[in-house]
């Protein structure tokens, strides 16, 4: 999308729909495509949230490949951590000690991380480069339309002309921020509503308005703002559902020392609440570390992007703490992303620039909690424009998340996203769960992992007695060995994971028992 077309469109979704404490509120709709994100027809409660970390972060400050130390502190020994700072997720692999709230919650399986995702002939462009995340285009082509907005158009034709109504009477995403995301940007109208700020939110449910300017237009001014408010189309449904529930987590911050906990703060208000809103994209900027990411004087675990770090952990972690205590955590996932990564190797100026794939964070009690794909591969000797390669493009993470969380049929993704992209279960497989059915999901450990090329694995699994399947899966999801398919008793099983003959790389282990299904990743090396 080119920058003029996505002002105008962003415009059209915020004018004339609501200014909200001097903020634009817009009203977004329906896809025939996000049939299957929202799965609306299916009167799905499932809710995406998706957090867009603006400016391109540093992943290899944030999951740091432990098992490649000389070579980190020899592309950037001005900004790396010490290595005896680093929190491990597993034996290779650690994360920032800013997030140890996200390494609590990936030891109880509520984090997944997805190493290197990125896209081929990456784009270092701020601009250009959100816009190819969020419309989930090619680094050469332009999309006028958001991912998950072609899927919302798809879905609920003919918006904006007929709704709210009584069949949908919520808002169908909710962007929430001080920018519109291109996310849920359909063909003419964004698809949902937009909540500029935190306290726009607040003075949308008390009625209320910023104070006017001391000016001689003040007066008409407030009154202007009054009657826009009150003409938003989905106020009632909004403040009738903040008014069922309340937040019950002691961990958010106070109010305005983390944005992305404010925001998604609301989010968890509002599911709780009943709104039926399926998507939900929150926003955190700063993270164009350019200069002092790290400070001049004192310990490198501290600075600018320590401290965005500490809040995204922090903010998650209330979050997902929230969504237990309003017994929501098997509704809700999330997932991070921004538009770029870092270089490898930092500059004189304390900081990092613009560079290629990162990982991202995938959150929530029904996520995969494990570490999917290898720890980036440093070079020895890393120069100035050496970049992370792509393990994972980004639109596998889109197409797998719309498959497994709203039961997107392979068809539909292809037809929104132009063609088929590998699987990547970043979510445990489960198909539409009825209320107390969490133990759909077949819940084991592997071990070791990674394993030797031509070695062997075992399976440690809790059977509930019958027959288990054990199958290793490629990238593509294709089964390429059938390791184990035979009837066990209930109780604790070691089963065997037979490699030899598997090509280095990375799989996919998946045991059934019955109804029961579960994957993790493995590694061949």
């Amino acid at each position: 999308m080119k920058r003029r077309d996505f002002l105008q469109t962003t415009a059209a979704a915020t004018a004339g729909a609501a200014l909200l404490g001097g903020m634009p509120v817009g009203a977004y709709g329906y896809s025939p495509e996000l049939v299957a994100l929202t799965n609306a027809t299916t009167a799905s409660d499932k809710v995406l949230v998706i957090v867009q970390l603006q400016g391109g972060n540093d992943g290899l400050n944030m999951i740091i490949p432990r098992d490649q130390y000389p070579a980190l502190l020899a592309a950037r020994a001005n900004i790396a951590l010490p290595e005896a700072a680093v929190l491990p997720l597993t034996a290779a692999t650690g994360i920032h000690p800013a997030m140890a709230a996200l390494q609590g919650l990936y030891q109880n399986g509520q984090v997944g991380v997805v190493q290197s995702v990125g896209y081929p002939s990456p784009n270092f462009s701020h601009f250009r480069a959100t816009d190819i995340w969020t419309s989930g285009s090619d680094s050469n082509a332009t999309l006028n339309t958001g991912w998950a907005g072609r899927y919302l158009d798809g879905e609920f034709p003919n918006f904006p002309t007929g709704y709210p109504s009584a069949q949908n009477p919520d808002p169908l995403a909710v962007s929430i921020g001080s920018v519109v995301s291109n996310c849920v940007q359909g063909p003419s109208v964004n698809m949902g509503m937009a909540i500029a700020s935190t306290s726009s939110f607040y003075q949308l449910l008390s009625g209320g308005v910023d104070a006017a300017p001391a000016t001689p237009a003040g007066h008409e001014l407030t009154f202007i703002r009054q009657v826009v408010a009150q003409t938003q189309v989905y106020t009632a449904a909004i403040q009738a559902a903040a008014a069922k529930a309340k937040n019950l987590s002691p961990l958010y911050p106070a109010a305005g020392k983390n944005n992305l906990a404010d925001q998604l703060k609301i989010v968890a208000q509002l599911v709780a609440g009943g709104l039926s809103t399926r998507i939900y994209v929150c926003n955190m900027g700063g993270f164009d570390t350019h200069a002092l990411q790290v400070p001049a004087t004192g310990p490198t675990t501290t600075g600018a992007h320590a401290a965005l770090l500490g809040k995204i952990a922090e903010a998650v972690s209330a979050f997902q703490d929230d969504l237990g205590r309003l017994g929501l955590q098997d509704r809700v996932v999330g997932m991070t992303f921004s538009e770029f990564g870092r270089r490898i190797r930092s500059n004189a100026g304390l900081g990092t620039d613009h560079g290629a794939a990162a990982p991202l964070f995938v959150f929530g009690s029904r996520v995969n909690p494990i570490v999917h794909g290898a720890n980036p591969q440093l070079p020895p000797a890393a120069g100035v424009n050496d970049n992370i390669a792509m393990q994972f493009d980004f639109r596998s993470v889109y197409t797998s998340i719309l498959q497994d969380w709203f039961q997107v049929p392979p068809a539909t993704l292809q037809q929104l996203f132009g063609r088929a992209f590998p699987y990547v279960p970043v979510l445990r497989p489960a198909g539409p769960l009825a209320a107390g059915s969490a133990a759909q999901v077949a819940e084991f450990s592997l071990f070791p992992n990674p394993v030797p090329r031509g070695g062997r694995a075992t399976v440690a699994y809790q059977s509930q007695g019958g027959r288990v399947q054990v199958a290793v899966l490629d990238a593509l999801g294709r089964e390429v060995r059938g390791a184990f398919d035979r009837s066990v008793a209930a109780g604790p099983q070691l089963l065997p994971l037979d490699l030899a003959g598997l090509a280095a790389g990375p799989y996919y282990c998946q045991v059934r028992e019955g109804s029961k299904s579960g994957s993790r990743l493995l590694v061949i090396e």
